[in-house]
Order: structure tokens, then C-alpha cells, then sequence
């Protein structure tokens, strides 16, 4: 699987805005960057005369099971690279066997995606707005619509700053907007340096999410949906430990995908401090910078249940709809399921910590 090549289609297939949006990061982009290389940086130390002649990738995900330890993250806009949007995804995601995670800013509403893949296992992602009620009635719907999970983003209480979407003035097309909320009048942006520019989702940011979020929300979230709620957006062990004392059914260890606060840890660096605070009967997911099978055992061996697939779907997405997000799935169970074989595993779990060599 060449996601190289896939993202140079994508962007062929997309306008400039459209693909800065997905593509960017924050400021200079080094985390962005550093994402993807430390995973490279890790080194595997592969067991060998151990009968791999039966693979599996299939695993559990807060009790669900799946088909591998791969889920579709919390992405915003899907159909600003296709029109089938959420929807096409969510098809995909179940056609692959995995947990499907609907952004709060899906441009389709959280009802449709759940009836587009109706029985398969899907999670939402939601955000502690200034007004408790949107939220609180985001939260009731996707109960009602059969969600299992809530992911709880803790990471945008204020836009970072994302100097490819100032320099286009990003904006969505006319006649695509978010379908869960309502994105509102244009407000200023406290944060943003006069004459900068902005965008459209910064100014929402800022008018809209609550910068004054706190532990009590993991509780208020949790007793009002009966539902296990994630905390996405962490990148220390001791806000780990807070969290899951406050009620988190697990943690997502993230850094929005290097969009937020450039120069923060990459999440491969900073898993392993999370998993040790989080004990063994808290699970621990990562995203960000997941490019390949190898990746995935890596962060399956540092005590990651599983991981989380952004940029890749919305490339998948762009290029070939539903079919081609399935591709993009199937291609990292395929490599995933060869890493197993190489690395003397016939299971992920017989991945270990000492499968892995930090540095060089």
C-alpha cells in the first residue's frame, strides 16, 4: 500500500483549500511531521521459529469485536472530498469489520451515518460546547442512534494555529455545512494575531467550544449517555490518571494530528508513559502518523488496544469513495497481518514491549 502516491491523487482530485484543510498542521509543522517519524525512529526486534502459519489481526475494542485493532478516527467535512460523505465511510468501515468514529462536524447527520451501516459498530466524537444543551442534545441523539461509545476531543479548546487555512481563507463550499451543529455567525478570534486572516472553523472554535472544560464534564458526559467515554487528546500519563479517576472508560492518546500545539510530542513518544499510568484494565488507543502495518505493531507492542486512521480514509475517501476507503482498511490489515508473520506473531496478542528498540 503506497499512501504517498494515494495523497498525491488525492490532492490532484481536490482544490488547494480542500486538501490544505486535511493535509496541514499547525504553525511550522513539526509535529505534524514528527508523527510519522517516530514511528520510523522505532526499531522491531523480531522473534523467529515461532509457527506463524495462521495469522489473526481480530481483536476487541471495549468489548466490541473487530477484525483488527484499526478504527476510523474523528474526522471533519467528509464530503468536501466526496459527495457521499460520512456515509461512504461509515459503509466502508463496516464492509472492513471496525468501529467507524462520526465527527460532532460530520457534514451529514449522525442518524444518517449510523442508517447508512446499520448494525455495525460505531463510536462519536463529540466536543464540550459553551452551550451544555447542544452538547447534552448531540450526546441524547447519538444514544438514540445507537452509538457505543463516546469520544470525548479535549484538545480544541482553542483552534490552533493552522497557517495553510489562513493563507487560503478557508471556507466551506456553499452548500456544505456541518450537519450536527450549526456553525453560526463569524466571531473574533482572541488568539489570532491581527491581520493573520483566519478561517471559518477558527472563528467557530472561538465562539462556540468551551475553554473552561474540566474533569466534571468526564462524569456529566458519562451519567447523561450511559455510555463508556474515551478522552482523546492526551499526551501525559498524569492527565491519564486524572481522567480515568473522573470516569473515562479510556483514553486516546493525540495531538490532533500536529493541528493544535505545534512542537508537542509526537504520540508514538508519548504512548508508552500513558499506557504505564493507565494500569492494564484501562484501554489505550493512539492516533496520528500511522502510515503502515509496522506502525500498528509497534504501538500494539508499547500496550496501544488499538489505533486510529485519519488522513488515510480522507484520501481514500477523495480518490475512490467508499470502495476506496475499504482499500486504504484492507491495506493496513494486510500489512499488519504480514508484520505478525515476521515478527514470530500469529496474534496481536502475542505483541510485547520488548518487541520494540527505542532509537537507533
Amino acid at each position: 500500500m503506497d499512501l504517498n502516491a494515494l495523497e498525491g491523487r488525492a490532492r490532484s482530485a481536490l482544490d488547494q483549500a480542500a486538501y490544505d484543510f486535511i493535509a496541514g498542521g499547525a504553525d511550522d509543522e513539526r509535529t505534524l511531521a514528527d508523527n510519522v517519524a517516530a514511528w520510523q525512529r522505532l526499531r522491531l526486534r523480531p522473534h523467529v521459529l515461532r509457527d506463524v502459519s495462521a495469522v489473526s489481526c481480530q481483536t476487541t475494542v471495549l468489548g466490541t469485536p473487530v477484525s483488527m485493532p484499526v478504527l476510523v478516527g474523528p474526522t471533519a467535512f467528509h464530503r468536501l472530498t466526496h459527495p457521499e460523505g460520512e456515509c461512504a465511510t461509515a459503509r466502508a468501515a463496516a464492509a472492513a469489520g471496525t468501529v467507524m468514529t462520526v465527527s460532532t462536524m460530520a457534514t451529514i447527520s449522525l442518524e444518517e451515518v449510523a442508517a447508512a451501516a446499520a448494525g455495525a459498530p460505531r463510536w462519536f466524537q463529540i466536543y464540550v460546547f459553551t452551550d451544555r444543551g447542544l452538547s447534552a442534545g448531540l450526546v441524547e441523539r447519538a444514544v438514540t442512534a445507537g452509538y457505543e461509545a463516546l469520544v470525548l476531543t479535549v484538545d480544541v479548546v482553542v483552534a490552533g494555529n493552522r497557517r495553510r487555512d489562513e493563507r487560503n481563507g478557508f471556507a466551506l463550499p456553499e452548500g456544505l455545512r456541518p450537519a450536527n451543529v450549526d456553525l453560526g455567525p463569524v466571531v473574533p478570534d482572541p488568539y489570532r494575531v491581527p491581520g493573520s486572516g483566519g478561517s471559518e472553523l477558527a472563528s467557530f472554535v472561538a465562539g462556540s467550544f468551551d475553554p473552561a472544560v474540566t474533569l466534571d464534564d468526564i462524569a456529566w458526559l458519562s451519567e447523561l449517555s450511559g455510555l463508556p467515554v474515551l478522552i482523546k487528546g492526551v499526551l501525559r500519563g498524569d492527565d491519564a490518571q486524572r481522567c480515568i479517576e473522573a470516569g473515562a472508560a479510556g483514553i486516546i492518546v493525540s495531538n490532533h494530528g500536529g493541528r493544535q500545539l505545534d512542537t508537542a510530542i509526537a504520540t508514538a513518544e508519548a504512548l508508552p508513559e500513558v499506557v504505564a499510568s493507565a494500569g492494564p484494565d484501562v484501554e489505550v488507543y493512539v492516533d496520528g502518523g500511522i502510515r503502515r502495518g509496522t506502525d500498528i505493531v509497534k504501538a500494539l507492542a508499547l500496550g496501544a488496544r488499538g489505533v486510529l486512521i485519519g488522513r488515510p480514509v480522507m484520501w481514500g475517501l477523495a480518490t475512490g469513495g467508499s470502495q476506496g476507503v475499504q482499500d486504504v482498511l484492507d491495506g493496513f490489515r494486510a500489512e499488519l497481518a504480514l508484520a505478525l508473520a515476521l515478527c514470530g506473531c500469529p496474534s496481536v496478542a502475542d505483541l510485547t514491549l520488548d518487541l520494540v528498540k527505542h532509537g537507533l
